[in-house]
């Protein structure tokens, strides 16, 4: 009995341990199942990541590397464009062929990178790349390549070419990785990136005709009278469009490592400096705007210095010492004369009057290179009188070409601008002053050329009107006697204004021509005079000999003794 009763208890243990047994391994294998499944997702959820990472990381590389829009004069003729290029490199410790034999080939394909000795330095360097050529053009890789050198390779890449070379390099600028480092290249930097995927080039005031005109004019001067540098801007008088700025010396953008930091240096928009006598018309401005002299008979001692205090204002050697009305103050360049004016209009009003003109802050123009002016800390009697003719107060000559915008168009000062101007959207502006007076200040204008120290700034049928002016160089703790700054600021045609054009020169030489002579009214009125003449009929003014404006009014109050002609060498 014990036997047959102990069997069948036997056989249900067996089973319970085999369903047991069956559980566990049906509850490791979905274990392992449910831990395989957890390590694929977590594949495909990194796989995704890595994808979109990627996606993000290439979108962010064409962006970065995306080109620039092409940059173009008033007229479409091509400034600054990105152009597919060739960048040529080695791997040194990949060549295979003689080094000196190979750099003797490269250097017959490419003399102007270097000779033998520099591509053999190049090519045996201890570092696993170096480039040879940042810019080659498809038919000097071909050259290159057919070397047969597989230790040297080839990469497509996008370049900035600027296709004129020097030519208003100021104002375009240069970039470096792709970024804008100055001129319109820093100041539109976003533009030109966004004007690249439109397609649409980014359209300048300027005129390359008139731009090459007035570099073409003012580096002859320049190398003439061994001047340090020079500036020369036309400006259209309506609109503020600058149609020609030019800044010397000057660089390649092309080349940008190989300037300095003078040839960098936008003296148009960077530096200041005291303009001398180009102030005056400003004063007189002021003074019958703000009817301190109501009449053009009226007339202001100049018979002798006048003394202030503990200075002295004097005028230049020769110039007549008698009584002067407003016009001939202005084409004899009187210092004594301008001084009794300024002080009769105050210094609340002649602050005011360079306020409104923007002498007191940087110039308003898309460029981020731009000087602040140095502007008197404290304005006493004999400040307000030497600001007058152009002494202690320091601007760019941007700020005085907008300046003498604003005194022949009308009497509306308007902010310079290097993009074109639709017509019918220039800037509003503000009144400086009244079209009166306006009138008055172009009638003067055009009497120091016909009869002052702007002579040698006319040119024939274009009715020119301008003031020279000559100012010691100022320096560290006073004024450098044996430099000057000649400026001559004219507009043109007078009769109807619509362009101002200026040149100016820093620390000019006397030269056997000019009798030694260094003032403007010997090398910056002719500058201003030939551009004028080559691009007069350019901009559509027509030479006329038979127009001009009206001075009958002034003519009659004018001394008319021809031994009292102005010399040619005032300021």
């Amino acid at each position: 009995m014990t036997t047959l009763v102990a069997r069948p208890l036997r056989n249900h243990r067996t089973g319970e341990q085999r369903q047991q047994v069956l559980a566990t391994q049906h509850l490791r294998l979905m274990v392992v199942m449910l831990l395989f499944a957890a390590g694929v997702l977590v594949v495909l959820l990194r796989l995704v990541q890595l994808g979109i990472t990627e996606g993000d990381d290439r979108d962010s590389r064409v962006a970065m590397t995306a080109p620039r829009g092409d940059i173009v004069d008033r007229n479409g003729s091509p400034l600054a464009r990105t152009i597919d290029a060739w960048t040529i490199g080695v791997h040194p410790k990949k060549l295979i062929g003689d080094p000196a034999e190979i750099a003797q080939k490269l250097a017959d394909l490419m003399p102007d990178k270097g000779d033998q000795p520099w591509f053999y330095a190049q090519i045996t360097k201890p570092v696993s790349f170096t480039y040879l050529n940042r810019r080659a053009s498809p038919a000097l890789v071909e050259a290159v390549n057919a070397i047969g050198e597989p230790g040297i390779v080839f990469e497509r890449e996008t370049q900035r070419l600027y296709p004129q070379s020097t030519m208003a390099a100021h104002v375009l600028g240069f970039i470096s990785g792709n970024h804008g480092m100055s001129g319109i290249e820093r100041a539109l930097d976003d533009r030109l990136s966004q004007a690249a995927a439109t397609g649409q080039p980014v359209a300048l005031s300027i005129d390359s005709r008139v731009q090459a005109a007035m570099e073409s004019e003012l580096g002859r001067a320049m190398t003439t009278f061994s001047a340090r540098g020079g500036g020369g801007i036309v400006l259209d008088v309506h609109t503020g469009e600058v149609l020609a700025m030019v800044s010397l010396p000057t660089f390649n953008p092309n080349r940008v490592g190989m300037a300095g930091s003078e040839q960098l240096r936008n003296i148009t928009t960077q530096s200041v400096f005291e303009l001398g006598s180009t102030f005056k018309p400003i004063t007189m401005a002021a003074a019958i705007d703000n009817g301190v002299v109501t009449s053009m008979e009226r007339r202001f001692d100049a018979t002798h210095p006048l003394q202030v205090g503990r200075f002295t204002i004097h005028d230049e050697r020769g110039d007549p010492k008698r009584w002067l009305n407003m016009a001939e103050t202005l084409i004899y360049s009187s210092n004594v004369a301008t001084a009794r004016v300024a002080d009769e209009v105050g210094p609340q009003r002649m602050q005011a009057m360079f306020r409104k003109l923007g002498f007191d802050t940087r110039p308003d123009i898309e460029l981020r290179e731009k000087g602040r002016p140095l502007w008197p800390g404290f304005w006493a009697r004999t400040t307000t009188m030497t600001t007058a003719y152009g002494h202690g107060i320091a601007v760019t000559p941007l700020h005085l070409a907008n300046a003498y915008a604003a005194l022949v168009n009308g009497g509306t000062w308007r902010p310079a601008t290097l993009l074109k101007v639709q017509p019918g959207h220039e800037a509003a502006g503000r009144r400086v002053i009244s079209e009166a007076t306006s009138l008055r200040m172009r009638q003067m204008l055009r009497l120091i050329v016909m009869r002052g120290t702007g002579r040698k700034g006319d040119a024939p049928g274009y009715r020119v009107g301008g003031k020279t002016g000559t100012a010691e160089a100022a320096v560290a703790g006073g004024y450098d006697r044996s430099r000057n700054v000649a400026t001559f600021a004219a507009a043109f045609p007078m009769d109807a204004p619509r362009y101002v054009v200026l040149a100016m020169l820093d620390s000019p030489l006397g030269t056997k021509e000019t009798f030694g002579w260094k003032t403007a009214a010997w090398n910056a009125a002719p500058v201003v005079g030939r551009t004028i003449a080559r691009v007069g009929a350019i901009l559509g003014v027509m030479p006329d000999d038979h127009r001009d404006i009206d001075v009958s009014d002034i003519l009659p109050t004018l001394w008319q003794d021809p031994d009292q002609a102005p010399k040619s060498g005032g300021q």
